[in-house]
């Protein structure tokens, strides 16, 4: 019988520039000790906030990769 097994792995990722970026320097870290990521679920998006302005963008995500054989 063949088949794939995946796992999910929850990380937070943190940018100054968006979430956007946040995004991408999250999955760029968690693939360098990762393989074979296959998509990622942004749970939640925050935003740390000083002196009324906007300083940091922080996505937690759930981050989903194929087991390998």
């Amino acid at each position: 019988m063949a088949g794939t097994v995946a796992r999910v792995t929850e990380i937070t990722a943190r940018s100054d520039t968006s979430f956007e970026d946040a995004i991408r320097v999250g999955l760029e870290r968690a693939g360098r000790t990762v393989r074979n990521i296959t998509s990622a679920w942004v749970k939640e998006q925050k935003v740390e906030v000083s002196d009324g302005a906007v300083v940091a963008w922080q996505v937690d995500m759930q981050v989903t990769f194929v087991l390998d054989e």
